[in-house]
């Protein structure tokens, strides 16, 4: 099976409230790399690679966010996978 690659921008309350954390233990669970990051504009970026199922079910958990967060939205935008990832990092 081959591997897909998603990059995730989420947007609404997703900054100082755990959220990249909340992503690297979502993506530890769903088996997924890739990386999340904090952006200037109050948006949290998330690029993420695996197979379909696995990041399919990571995006849920994108959505949900942890329980302090509120996610207005979030925009998927498929990529080509790298594989370049060997783990899932939070990007500083």
């Amino acid at each position: 099976m081959s591997n897909v690659a998603r990059r995730f921008l989420i947007q609404g309350d997703v900054q100082g409230v755990g959220y990249r954390f909340f992503a690297q233990r979502a993506a530890a669970r769903h088996q997924v790399l890739g990386q999340v990051r904090n952006c200037p504009d109050g948006t949290v970026e998330v690029v993420a690679e695996g197979s379909a199922k696995d990041v399919e079910e990571f995006k849920k958990d994108l959505v949900t966010g942890p329980h302090w967060s509120r996610v207005g939205q979030v925009e998927e935008i498929n990529i080509e996978p790298t594989g370049l990832y060997s783990s899932f990092r939070i990007e500083r």
